[in-house]
């Protein structure tokens, strides 16, 4: 599959960023890619809360729901801020990158109409992996639902987390990541692949039927956008989806 590339920046001059000889330009899309790939600021920040005097674990060593909503909700800033200025400094507009060019009310519209069709191909996938591989289901309990059990507190301040450093920050920054793919890293395709296979590598805490499914997931939303040019909706897409994961366990789902 093939895919256009973005509308180029409506500056007449060359960004200082985008002046070098290509390899140059690829370190710096690989570079940029780490950054903004969540594990530095991250390890940074656990670091900061950690030396602080946070524990991003209880007394029964299960992980902390204050420590995770703060870390999770500082990181969606920073990362947001990092991807801004990067685009900024390669002359690029941060607005043509993550809205595009179509009307904002039509994508949060596609947007909801995907959440059901991410639902059922959610649990076709799950069932349909163990029932054909059931060692794939190595972790029994999601220790990551803990945290939306325990009281609507607890499930409201999990599901901010889920909505905004899942659906929002992620949507966000697998576009910024699949641009930097398109212009530097073998193109849109490559991107998706390998950017799917990191999303569900992301989350093999939660089992490896999980990871497959996380996999999938962020392969539909980044041909999404990539189909569409506006992270609105699979960014609504993702944030209603993980809102209704939230309830789901919340309210004593499996």
């Amino acid at each position: 599959m093939e895919f256009s590339s973005l509308p180029p920046s409506p500056s007449p001059l060359t960004p200082p960023l985008d002046a070098g000889p290509p390899g140059q330009q690829r370190l710096i899309a690989v570079a940029e890619m780490f950054i903004c790939s969540s594990l530095p600021t991250q390890i940074l920040l656990q670091t900061v809360m950690v030396q602080a005097g946070w524990n991003p674990l209880t007394a029964t060593g299960a992980f902390s729901l204050p420590f995770i909503v703060t870390m999770s909700m500082a990181d969606t800033v920073l990362l947001i801020v990092l991807m801004v200025l990067l685009t900024r400094a390669h002359g690029e507009s941060v607005s043509g990158l993550w809205l595009g060019r179509r009307p904002v009310v039509r994508e949060v519209l596609l947007g909801l109409a995907a959440v059901p069709v991410v639902f059922v191909l959610v649990v076709v996938l799950l069932n349909a992996l163990r029932l054909a591989a059931p060692w794939l289901h190595n972790v029994p309990t999601n220790p990551l639902e803990d945290l939306a059990r325990g009281g609507p507190l607890n499930a409201a301040a999990f599901g901010v987390v889920a909505i905004f450093a899942g659906g929002v920050r992620e949507e966000l920054q697998r576009a910024f990541l699949l641009r930097r793919f398109e212009k530097h890293l073998g193109g849109a395709t490559v991107g998706v692949v390998v950017l799917s296979l990191l999303f569900g590598l992301g989350h093999l805490l939660q089992g490896w039927d999980a990871a497959i499914t996380t996999g999938a997931l962020g392969a539909f939303w980044a041909v999404m956008y990539l189909r569409r040019r506006s992270s609105v909706a699979p960014l609504v897409s993702h944030a209603g989806f993980n809102s209704l994961e939230v309830f789901r366990v919340a309210m004593g789902g499996t």
